[in-house]
Order: C-alpha cells, then sequence, then structure tokens
C-alpha cells in the first residue's frame, strides 16, 4: 500500500471514475419522457440484429431509481473516504515549527537506532571471533 497522498490521489481517480459511470448509466437508462408540452420522442424504426444497440435502453422506473440511489451511495461512501484519508495527511493540525520539532526527533531516533547497530555488529564480531577460538582449540580425541 502507498503512502497516503497517492491513496488520497487513487481515490480521487476512483471518484472522478464512479462519476464517470454514474453519468452513463443515467444517459443510457433513462426513462424517455417529454419535459415540455411541445417535446416529442421520436419512434425509430426497428432496427436489424446486427445494428448497434438504439441510445436508450431504458429501465423500469423502480430498478432506475435502485440504481441512482445504489451509485449516489457509492459516491457519498467515496468522497467520505477521501475526506478521511485527507484528515490522516501529516501538517493539517501542525504547524511548520512542530513539523521540524517532530523532524527532529525523528533524527535523534534514528541517530540512536544506528548506534545501537554499530554496537550489535561490534559485538556480534567479537562473539563470532571467540566462537571461532573455541571451534580451533578443540583438538580431536
Amino acid at each position: 500500500m502507498g503512502d497516503r497522498l497517492t491513496q488520497v490521489q487513487d481515490a480521487v481517480d476512483q471518484l472522478a471514475q464512479q462519476f464517470v459511470a454514474a453519468l452513463h448509466f443515467v444517459k443510457m437508462r433513462h426513462d424517455l419522457e417529454t419535459l415540455g408540452p411541445k417535446d416529442k420522442i421520436r419512434d425509430l424504426p426497428k432496427q436489424d440484429p446486427q445494428a448497434p444497440p438504439s441510445e436508450v435502453d431504458s429501465l423500469p422506473v423502480d430498478d432506475f431509481r435502485a440504481g441512482l440511489t445504489e451509485l449516489s451511495r457509492d459516491l457519498i461512501t467515496k468522497e467520505q473516504q477521501i475526506e478521511y484519508l485527507i484528515s490522516m495527511l501529516p501538517g493539517l493540525q501542525n504547524s511548520e515549527k512542530d513539523q521540524e520539532r517532530a523532524i527532529k526527533e525523528l533524527e535523534e531516533d534514528l541517530k540512536a537506532a544506528e548506534s545501537q547497530r554499530r554496537e550489535a555488529l561490534k559485538e556480534r564480531d567479537q562473539i563470532l571471533s571467540e566462537l571461532d577460538q573455541v571451534i580451533r582449540s578443540i583438538r580431536r580425541p
């Protein structure tokens, strides 16, 4: 899993894809209705089976509304996920001085860990040397 900023970018990309999918669903599945008294719905002649599908493949009203509800919930969930990820980004509640102090503390921790690592390496080398001496001192009967 990537860092938090990458997660935010991925979530925003996914939200954009969900918007496109929602618009496509509405465009392709809406019911043909007139909006005004002068509007007319054209009757298209029957197409042959090899022709591309018609522009709109409308769903029953209940199915269409259920689809809209599901898409809306998905969009809201993704938006809330993005808000959560943004709230987790460092620096939103910290000033520049707080961030510098935190970096210095991390550098000190890193120096301490490096010192411990060097001590462990010295101890390992010493133990290996002692083990080598013990092995060399053993004589076959």
